[in-house]
């Protein structure tokens, strides 16, 4: 697998030691899908990587570090209205 990078578990300290998971995530899920990047060929892992320019309802783009938690916030703030939680609209002073 020349140019990946295997990331293996270090065995002297658990995952609950590090920082809190995301919400839905665990030990056992990020084993899962740690096993399930070590294992997969790099003609997959290109193949994964080409298929996701491919979703005509996203982009990909370039955003200055500094910018990157508004952007987050934007985006959260869209979801959320989708669900009908959050109003989307920007208050205005």
């Amino acid at each position: 697998m020349a140019g990946r990078v295997l990331i293996r578990p270090c065995r002297s300290t658990s995952m609950r030691n590090r920082k809190k998971l995301p919400k839905g995530w665990d030990e056992k899920r990020i084993k899962m899908v740690l096993a399930h990047y070590e294992a997969q060929t790099e003609e997959d892992a290109v193949a994964e990587d080409e298929s996701v320019f491919k979703d005509k309802s996203q982009t990909m783009m370039e955003v200055p570090v500094r910018l990157v938690p508004v952007v987050r916030e934007i985006i959260a703030r869209d979801e959320a209205g989708r669900r009908g939680r959050v109003s989307t609209r920007r208050k205005t002073k």
